[in-house]
Formats: C-alpha cells, sequence, structure tokens
C-alpha cells in the first residue's frame, strides 16, 4: 500500500486520504487505472471505443491507454462496453497486468481451477511464475479466477511485479 502511495498510484478512500479501504472490491475502471498510474500514467493518442465511457471520467484516459496497448478489448462482443463499474475478477486483473507486461512467454504450470484453454490461463501461470499470486489456498492448488480482486489485493499484485523496475 505504501508503495502504491508513494508512486501516486492509489490514493486514500476519504476526502482526507487517511483510508484505504484494503477490503473494498476494486471495479475494472479502478484496476486498469492502478495499472495506468503505475506505468507512469502514458499519454493517449486512440479514439474512445466505448459508450459507457465518458471523456470526464477519471479513468477515461486510462481505459483508452489500455485499448491502445492491447490489454482490454472491452466486455461484449461488438466491443463498444467496458464496463467500469462492474468488479474486476482475479482473472481479468492478472491479464491485465499480462498484456501490459507485453504478455511474455509461460511455462505449463497452472492451478487445478484454470482451465488450459481460458484465456486468461497463460496470464494466470505467468502471475504465478513471476511470485505475483501463490493462489489462494494453503496447498497453492487454487487461484479463484472469478472471484473479486480488493484494493489491498490489487495494489499487492501491481508491487510484487513493478516494484522492481
Amino acid at each position: 500500500v505504501l508503495w502504491a502511495v508513494e508512486r501516486g498510484i492509489t490514493i486514500g478512500t476519504n476526502p482526507e486520504g487517511t483510508l484505504f479501504s484494503p477490503d473494498t472490491v476494486v471495479t475494472r475502471a479502478q484496476m486498469v487505472t492502478f495499472l495506468w498510474r503505475a506505468y507512469g500514467s502514458p499519454r493517449i493518442t486512440s479514439a474512445n471505443p466505448f459508450t459507457d465511457v465518458s471523456a470526464d471520467a477519471y479513468y477515461h484516459d486510462a481505459v483508452l491507454w489500455a485499448v491502445e496497448r492491447g490489454i482490454t478489448i472491452g466486455t461484449n462482443p461488438e466491443g463498444t462496453l467496458f464496463s467500469p463499474n462492474a468488479p474486476v475478477t482475479r482473472a481479468q486483473a492478472v491479464t491485465f497486468q499480462w498484456r501490459a507486461a507485453g504478455s511474455p512467454a509461460v511455462s505449463d504450470r497452472s492451478f487445478e481451477d484454470v482451465a488450459a484453454d481460458a484465456y486468461y490461463s497463460p496470464a494466470v501461470t505467468w502471475a504465478a511464475d513471476s511470485g505475483i499470486t501463490i493462489g489462494t489456498n494453503a496447498a497453492g492448488t487454487l487461484f479463484s479466477p472469478d472471484a473479486v480482486v480488493t484494493r489491498a489485493q490489487a495494489v499487492t499484485f501491481l508491487y510484487r511485479h513493478m516494484a522492481q523496475y
């Protein structure tokens, strides 16, 4: 959390900035914004393909950066919705990070609850190989891809990957 605050990746959840709210669920807009800020808040040049992302939304530039970088294509087949207020799942969060990192090659390692043909399988394997996640059970055999991500988990995922840079 301190790493994320020091780098401007996140701020507090109250006006004074004294609360972090670690157990609060992260939305897709928040996760992409955290990631965008972790990469230095790059400027965007593309047009907005999403009807549910307004130009005055705090996450506008972050979402368009994610589209430019191939981090997200949206949530509907037409590619016109981003679903900014939907909770981000563990599968989506690590997929965003993996794509932002350039979609590096991965080993064959996986978790029992991650199908080899799932869109997020390479991202989950990369996250495990990179030490970003160790899974959700004591044995380290489950990833829980559909579980929602909390603020504490989101910044921990980012810290474990980005703090080395």
